[in-house]
């Protein structure tokens, strides 16, 4: 039974599940953008979502925490110093997908997962229903 069991397997076992995931989420921060399947992108931005929150508060006890769950001190560095500063303002929603259609190879659907960038950052602004320029 799956009572109470969060998160897909991913056709992994846990320790090379997490690897993936962890590898995912620090070449997210670092690109801030990436192109992956739609199970693994759903998973990993759960992940980056929870990691964002923690670069948010910023204390040393989050940052250790970061640390233990992302590979390389750069990356966390990078969330710390940049990603989180970003998104100080922002209460959630700090990533989205983009759905991008079947791979060639294998028909997996494929996703775009990437951080959400400020409006004042080249961000364009969505046109509304009876704005005029």
């Amino acid at each position: 039974m799956r009572h109470r069991k969060k998160g897909r397997a991913l056709g992994r076992n846990p320790a090379h599940r997490m690897a993936t995931l962890r590898n995912l989420v620090s070449n997210l921060f670092l690109c801030e953008s990436i192109t992956t399947t739609d199970a693994r992108a759903k998973e990993a931005q759960r992940l980056a979502e929870k990691l964002i929150n923690l670069g948010k508060r910023g204390d040393l006890h989050s940052r250790r925490i970061a640390l233990r769950l992302l590979p390389r001190k750069p990356v966390v560095a990078k969330l710390f110093d940049d990603i989180a500063l970003r998104c100080a303002e922002r209460n959630g929603g700090y990533t989205r997908r983009v759905k991008l259609g079947p791979r060639s190879g294998d028909g997996a659907s494929l996703t775009l997962l990437q951080l959400v960038k400020e409006r004042g950052e080249g961000a364009e602004k969505p046109a509304g229903k009876g704005e005029e320029e």
